[in-house]
């Protein structure tokens, strides 16, 4: 089924073939206040189609990045699991690649330093480039890391190299699916990268997406959702190879991939070749492989409303926790609102007293689990279970339970 006048974001072809549709959706990081509740929300359609000539998955909608980026409320640091996982790569990176004094780390999308704060205390120079204004002033004001407040692409990279700052290490972790304009964002990678530097980027591994249901991974800020595959077509068009791919359990599982100039005197590893042959092995590069997807969620929305609808039926109260996107979309999605869930606690200080778009479902601390004691908690963070469900040790010393939705729902 062809997707009218859309073209792949990659690639430029047409032949896009529809793999799940979720309808039409408010933006998930769209937290509203209080005086909001009773204006009209914004809802945009969520498509995700398969480009048949180079593999990429994508959605077929584009918000404005101005209207979800300039503003942010997901602040890294607040997750100890984050910190953990960002302080043990950028160690080893300083190891591999013999970083010092008068190399440059940079990082795009770089938060509020919570990756850079590595580098620079190790005495490594870094930059941060972060178009949320509001994060940026936390990165700059609290952990005195430098940063650019711009969106990052191939003009910004030019306008670097002219000041003489070229990347020896580049981070972009969890960035490249939010980008419309891949093939000026990779461009502008290849073009501030040091001769011998390297691009270290994370993103959500599509292979698990598909195999764990983790549909609601799917939100408007994530435009793309990458194979290996994918992104060898969309690197090599811009003259950078991969160079290196790690599997991760973060986020439910993710890829570390490391490119670098395809002149560069580094070889590929083994590594890159195993994953490539394992995907070809899947179906990963054909349509038939992403079939089922649609089902799947159907029989898995069934499943967990099923489960609330009887919990709620016994008497029990239910809240939940993490007031993140893939949250909003699986209740959006899945039409669980406040008569299901009492509330939502979240850790993000920005994030509480207000409420979660579409649902309207209050947002407070997650000191409010003990004080009000629902018998259940619905896990909208699944992805940092092990840390929050030992966050709520007392909780659940107490008698209290979570239900953790992905890939299938069950009590914990």
């Amino acid at each position: 089924m062809s997707r009218g006048r859309f073209r792949c974001r990659s690639c430029g072809s047409g032949a896009l073939e529809l793999v799940l549709s979720l309808g039409e959706t408010p933006l998930a990081n769209s937290l509203l206040r209080k005086e909001e509740l009773d204006r009209p929300e914004p809802r945009f359609p969520l498509d995700l189609v398969f480009c048949s000539a180079c593999c990429l998955v994508q959605i077929t909608e584009t918000v404005p990045p101005e209207q979800l980026f300039r503003e942010y409320l997901y602040f890294s640091s607040f997750s100890e699991t984050m910190l953990a996982h960002a302080r043990t790569l950028v160690e080893r990176l300083i190891g591999e690649l013999g970083l010092h004094g008068k190399s440059l780390a940079v990082e795009v999308a770089s938060n509020d330093g919570y990756l850079l704060q590595y580098y620079k205390a190790a005495g490594v120079p870094v930059l941060g480039i972060e178009p949320a204004q509001n994060i940026a002033r936390v990165a700059i004001e609290e952990r005195g890391i430098p940063t650019i407040s711009e969106f990052f692409g191939l003009d910004l990279a030019r306008k670097l190299v002219a000041e003489g700052r070229r990347a020896d290490v580049l981070h972009a972790n969890n960035v490249l699916a939010h980008v419309a304009d891949l093939n000026g964002f990779v461009e502008g990678v290849r073009e501030i990268l040091a001769d011998d530097g390297i691009a270290a980027l994370e993103f959500p591994y599509l292979g698990d997406m598909i195999e764990h249901a983790e549909f609601d991974t799917i939100y408007h800020e994530h435009l793309c959702y990458f194979s290996l595959s994918a992104l060898t077509h969309l690197f090599g068009r811009h003259g950078l190879e991969a160079l290196d791919v790690e599997r991760l359990p973060i986020h439910g599982g993710s890829l570390l991939l490391t490119v670098g100039r395809a002149e560069s005197r580094r070889a590929p590893t083994a590594a890159v070749g195993a994953l490539l042959a394992e995907e070809r092995t899947r179906g990963m590069n054909d349509l038939a492989f992403y079939r089922g997807f649609a089902q799947r969620v159907l029989d898995l929305k069934a499943q967990l409303r099923a489960l609330l609808d009887r919990l709620k039926k016994d008497g029990h109260r239910i809240a939940a926790y993490g007031a993140a996107a893939k949250g909003s979309t699986l209740l959006n999605t899945f039409q669980i609102g406040a008569e299901t869930i009492d509330f939502v606690v979240d850790r993000n200080t920005h994030k509480q007293g207000l409420y979660m778009p579409g649902v309207h479902i209050p947002i407070a601390a997650p000191e409010r689990l003990c004080e009000a004691m629902p018998a259940y908690t619905l896990l909208l963070t699944w992805n940092f279970a092990a840390e929050i469900l030992r966050q709520q040790d007392e909780y659940r010393r107490r008698g209290g339970k979570f239900i953790v939705p992905i890939p299938d729902a069950r009590i914990v």
